[in-house]
């Protein structure tokens, strides 16, 4: 733990991967796992399997000892308890060391706002970790932390995971519980980690119902041999670029070569922006009074203003396209056990932009437009899976993502770690020795 403070010490400084640090009161609770496993051993571990381990969380998700500002310049209302999440990361005996940066409420795929600076990708500072759960995502890239806890309403867990080459994991809708919950449902509590295994893991501690989320559902998935051959549909979206494409790609071998039988497929649906940006800006809307808006980021106020816009009929044909969408992929998955694609389309773009510069204007609302392979599967609930896939010419990470069917995490995380081994990546690769590998 003194080990790992120290890191945040030295580096975060120029990463603006944390907002918080949990300083003493880590190294008391580490202390204490010392003591309990010097007084009992291996039995420290019985209900314990994350004893020790140094994990960090989103500053979205509530923690009773730490602030919670929300990425924020307003006031949070919200009492001082940890969520769901946090207390179950605890009961598991992990120690929480800090929390991490994201996008005012979340509202973007990167991490910038009027809080602090830009967090910066591991890999290159002077690009972005993505977002919004991009200072977890830089964190766990950096070694600052064994795993964090991030939150995924349109990518904010898969899009840092795959620009800072780590795991980031989106379990089934309700898989984990959210609290409190989001009018919008389309938020999910995911990990983000260094291998399959600890976010799977992760999984199994944070999944299970809580009454205080009526959609959490029962049951951790299970992390076991996935059925052999698996029906795989390989979709390119829109936007890729060669080197993502290239990299991603090398995943094609390995796929076949586990026996999995691979066919490409057309996008099986039409762009479903339009409707996910009228959900996401009537609920910002709700939450926003016209005298907040000074305090606010001026892209996430840009989406309030149109959300005031919209009438009620707008949003019921919203609500049509998330059924019909629904429906859709139900349809497709009902021929495939899971759906490949790049996880995002292009590199990294600038540290300091909210998006590449052609959607990163806030008042063109295209903030989220440049990866239409993260947030179908907000809308549908579906579980989805980035893992790194390797590293461009430019030597940035590329990612894989695994969608399988809703409720089927124990598939999708159980093919995504056959896959990593085939990959020969175990774990993220270390950030300072990209050029070795490139």
């Amino acid at each position: 733990m003194e080990s790992v403070l120290d890191a945040i010490r030295e580096t975060d400084a120029e990463l603006g991967a944390f907002v918080a640090v949990a300083g003493d009161g880590a190294l008391r609770e580490a202390e204490a796992a010392d003591r309990l496993i010097a007084e009992r051993g291996a039995a420290a571990f019985r209900g314990r399997p994350l004893l020790g381990v140094p994990v960090s969380v989103k500053d979205l998700v509530q923690t009773r000892d730490l602030p919670t500002r929300r990425g924020s310049l307003l006031p949070n209302p919200r009492p001082a308890a940890d969520a769901p999440a946090v207390a179950r990361l605890r009961a598991a005996g992990a120690i929480v060391v800090g929390k991490t940066a994201t996008s005012e409420f979340g509202w973007s795929a990167s991490t910038v706002g009027r809080l602090a600076g830009p967090t910066r990708n591991p890999w290159d500072r002077s690009r972005s970790a993505g977002g919004s759960s991009g200072g977890s995502a830089a964190a766990v890239a950096a070694g600052l932390c064994t795993a964090s806890i991030g939150t995924d309403g349109a990518g904010s867990v898969r899009i840092p995971a795959a620009f800072c080459g780590v795991v980031g994991f989106k379990p089934s809708f309700g898989r984990i519980p959210y609290v409190p919950p989001c009018a919008d449902r389309l938020a999910h509590v995911g990990p983000l980690a260094r291998s399959v295994a600890d976010a799977a893991e992760l999984t199994a501690v944070l999944a299970g119902p809580d009454h205080r989320d009526p959609d959490s559902v029962p049951g951790p998935p299970r992390l076991a041999a996935p059925p052999v051959p698996l029906r795989i549909g390989w979709t390119e979206f829109p936007g890729t670029s060669g080197e993502v494409r290239r990299v991603t790609e090398g995943a094609l071998p390995v796929l076949t070569g586990q026996g999995h039988r691979v066919d490409r497929i057309e996008v099986p649906f039409p762009d479903p922006y339009a409707a996910l940006v009228d959900v996401l800006a009537v609920s910002e809307a709700t939450g926003t009074a016209p005298e907040d808006e000074p305090w606010c980021d001026e892209g996430r106020a840009a989406l309030v203003r149109y959300g005031r816009s919209l009438s009620g009929t707008a949003v019921v044909r919203a609500e049509e396209t998330r059924t019909a969408l629904r429906a859709a992929l139900a349809s497709v998955m009902a021929d495939y056990d899971l759906l490949a694609m790049a996880t995002v389309p292009a590199e990294p773009f600038a540290a300091g932009a909210i998006a590449p510069a052609w959607a990163a204007d806030p008042d063109d609302l295209l903030w989220l437009a440049w990866s239409p392979a993260t947030y179908p599967f907000n809308i549908t609930g579906q579980p989805a899976l980035t893992l790194p896939a390797g590293v461009t010419s430019s030597g940035l990470p590329a990612g894989l993502q695994l969608v399988g069917r809703v409720g089927a995490d124990d598939l999708v995380l159980s093919a995504a770690a056959r896959i990593e081994a085939g990959l020969g990546r175990g774990a993220a690769p270390d950030p300072e020795t990209k050029e070795e590998r490139s």
